[in-house]
């Protein structure tokens, strides 16, 4: 049940996200069914939200499970959605779908991160990529971004792929206001050039990023695009912030290179 106490904190957050998502108090009241005074007297903590009208509001402003939770405590209510730490029983049939991804990928690299870019898992294949780079940033929890910042003077790209991946967190904060992301963004901002005072515009930059490219030990090149893929329609928090990234060789030699350390993987 909600308390009075609690009404002008889940106020403040139900604002803060509605400002966010650049809505007026009339659009997201149409949105989602109720009436822009009552959205007022909840904004200001006049009034207290009950449960179905938070859930409403919470789906209409597209926020994450995380912090449609995170409104229902702040009310005093119970969460909706579970959530489990990823290698929980509850999480099993999850576990069993992505591995059979990671394998079935196999002789190409693919990796499994969580929200703050750790990695949960990863096929065999992401090994040939990582053998260069310092083991101490391969101590978990491993993050995707750390280790390509210690791939960079592999890639020969580097900048344009780092400032694609900046774009990609820039966007993920946009919809979370996760403050991990926000300070991943300033580090990415304390390394990366800036074009003209600002980041290179998403169209011009997607046209011109390309495949990743990197240095091949034996003094050849890399070449890989990627997939990005996410789960439709998550259950449960943390399989709603899971992602998966298969990476595809771009070039024949790149995927002879890969099917070599494969064969040779199963040869002992």
């Amino acid at each position: 049940m909600a308390t009075i106490g609690a009404a002008p904190q889940v106020g403040a957050l139900v604002r803060e996200w509605r400002q966010r998502r650049r809505l007026t108090q009339l659009e997201l009241a149409l949105d989602a069914g109720v009436s822009a005074r009552h959205l007022s007297f909840v904004e200001t903590g006049r009034s207290k939200p009950g449960r179905d009208m938070l859930l409403r509001l919470g789906e209409r402003l597209e926020l994450p499970l995380r912090e449609r939770n995170r409104l229902l405590l702040t009310a005093g209510h119970a969460p909706a959605f579970p959530e489990h730490l990823f290698d929980a029983p509850e999480l099993a049939p999850i576990r069993t779908a992505l591995d059979r991804i990671l394998t079935s990928h196999e002789p190409y690299p693919a990796v499994v991160f969580d929200r703050h870019w750790n990695v949960v898992s990863a096929n065999s294949a992401i090994q040939p990529l990582v053998a260069t780079i310092d083991p101490a940033v391969l101590e978990p929890p491993v993050s995707v971004l750390r280790v390509g910042l210690a791939l960079m003077p592999s890639l020969v790209n580097a900048y344009d792929v780092l400032d694609y991946f900046r774009e990609r967190i820039a966007r993920q904060f946009s919809a979370t206001a996760d403050a991990y992301l926000g300070q991943l963004l300033e580090g990415f901002d304390s390394i990366l050039p800036r074009h003209g005072g600002g980041v290179t515009s998403e169209p011009d930059f997607a046209q011109n990023l390309g495949p990743v490219r990197l240095r091949a030990p034996d003094g050849g090149e890399w070449s890989f695009f990627g997939i990005f893929a996410t789960f439709d329609m998550p259950f449960e928090v943390t399989v709603s912030e899971l992602a998966v990234e298969l990476l595809y060789p771009a070039d024949r030699s790149t995927a002879e290179a890969f099917e070599s350390f494969a064969r040779e993987r199963a040869q002992g």
